[in-house]
């Protein structure tokens, strides 16, 4: 495991990942420090905490409304991606062929 430090709304935090994971929590946390300090320069939400939330939440909606690039279930928001892998288990369930014997 590798350590890396990184700090979000003034306050240092030291992660530990794979280095195969470095890159893409370093982006992750870039992109989390610039989402608060966005919020917080609008003055309009009070206190790191609740920043944070709200920098949490934007990035958590902005995820769930992502959608696949191409393949069978492109028009399909991550968000969904579930739903719709029940409905096709329940469709397969379904379908399954009675015992031979």
């Amino acid at each position: 495991m590798e350590r890396i430090e990184i700090s979000i709304l003034d306050r240092d935090y030291l992660l530990a990942c794979r280095p195969s994971e470095k890159e893409r929590l370093e982006a992750a946390a870039k992109l989390i420090q610039e989402r608060t300090e966005k919020i917080q320069d609008s003055g309009k939400i009070a206190g790191n905490e609740r920043i944070a939330v709200m920098a949490a939440i934007q990035t958590a909606v902005e995820l769930l409304a992502m959608k696949a690039p191409d393949g069978p279930l492109s028009n399909v928001q991550l968000g969904d991606y579930k739903n719709k892998i029940n409905e096709l288990n329940r469709i397969l369930d379904q379908a399954k062929l009675p015992n031979n014997r």
